[in-house]
């Protein structure tokens, strides 16, 4: 309670922005899309929105950025470091899917804060091989609202090439920090 608390007195209060709060309450894992990503504030918003919702989300991040002290911040603010090794970073997902009763993976979906047409397709087959629905995830920095778009589970075919074009066309109303790096083509 204290946790949500804080969180809902510095983005709404203090940042002033306003949350879509459909994360599907019965589902106990899943995976959080989520786009326009244009910066590092992104990040921040996110935590500060799971946190506000009373849930955990989760985030990978490269193992070379678990050194003391940051190690131990990025692990507490839900990080999950995973490396380029023997298993793909699929793999290391599913992995970590598996070992936990409730888990929310948050993927920003473009893979990058520049301007790319290419948005990645590994969440596709992440919730593929663990079974697990594909939420879609929000922000709009015009209006200073983010969270979870309204019928939010996104049903996911076996073509993840076609589902990303379904994908990208339900992102039209939102609005990037940085707008020009931003395209949902």
């Amino acid at each position: 309670m204290i946790k949500k608390a804080i969180c809902s007195f510095i983005l709404m209060d203090i940042m002033g922005w306003k949350t879509l709060d459909n994360l599907p309450p019965d589902e106990k894992k899943m995976i959080v899309i989520t786009a326009p990503h244009t910066s590092g504030m992104d990040f921040i918003l996110g935590w500060l929105f799971f946190g506000y919702n009373n849930r955990k989300a989760y985030f990978a991040i490269r193992k070379e950025f678990f050194f003391f002290p940051l190690g131990y911040l990025l692990k507490a603010m839900g990080s999950v470091s995973v490396s380029r090794g023997k298993l793909s970073l699929i793999d290391q997902m599913v992995a970590e899917f598996n070992k936990r009763d409730k888990m929310i993976l948050n993927i920003t979906i473009e893979g990058t804060r520049k301007k790319t047409k290419n948005w990645t397709k590994g969440f596709h087959y992440i919730a593929k091989k663990a079974d697990v629905p594909v939420v879609l995830g929000f922000f709009d920095y015009k209006n200073k609202t983010l969270g979870i778009m309204e019928n939010p589970i996104f049903p996911l075919s076996e073509n993840a090439s076609e589902d990303l074009v379904k994908i990208k066309k339900r992102y039209d109303f939102t609005s990037a920090k940085h707008p020009e790096h931003f395209t949902n083509e």
